[in-house]
């Protein structure tokens, strides 16, 4: 059973993520209405009730939404996929593409996943002056999912109202 659920807004935005304990007293309190049941049953004395996955709220609520996402380690690592921005290895630490001894500053677009190897062979010069070259340019997270979300694993239920890419599908040959 997932411990969490997606809060929607009347106009089905995506709001936030809450426990499903939580939602469950919005859906009996009537404060919202459930949109997608999760995996099992809650019971009670007098009452059996899907788990929630996804809540609407029955009334619109208007939230002032931060606009800068904020950066840590864990959302560094996913972000980058936990891959090492500099030889695409599994990464262990994070590094500042421009030294912070050198000037550097501590934000989205100068911090990246890296290994333990190309962190310590890095030290403190940039990519450049070692001829290295990043995989992908490190810039801060965008969308939906990351404001909901952050770094959290979203529930695939989810992916109607996040706007997330579609799993992967295995593909059937036909013989």
């Amino acid at each position: 059973m997932g411990s969490s659920a997606l809060v929607l807004n009347a106009t089905y935005e995506p709001l936030c993520v809450v426990s499903v304990r939580r939602a469950t007293i919005l859906v009996l309190t009537a404060k919202a209405e459930c949109v997608s049941d999760g995996d099992g049953m809650l019971h009670s004395l007098h009452t059996n009730l899907p788990v929630p996955s996804v809540v609407r709220l029955t009334r619109y609520v208007k939230v002032p939404y931060r606009t800068h996402i904020g950066l840590s380690r864990r959302a560094i690592f996913a972000r980058d996929g936990g891959r090492c921005a500099y030889c695409r290895g599994s990464a262990e630490t994070i590094d500042h593409v421009f030294p912070r001894s050198r000037g550097g500053l501590h934000a989205w677009e100068n911090v990246v996943a890296a290994c333990a190897k190309c962190n310590h062979s890095k030290g403190d010069k940039t990519p450049a002056e070692l001829g290295w070259r990043l995989h992908q340019v490190p810039a801060a997270p965008r969308g939906v999912a990351w404001r909901v979300l952050g770094h959290r694993t979203p529930d695939p239920r989810w992916a109607d109202w996040l706007d997330l890419p579609a799993a992967p599908t295995a593909q059937v040959e036909a013989a």
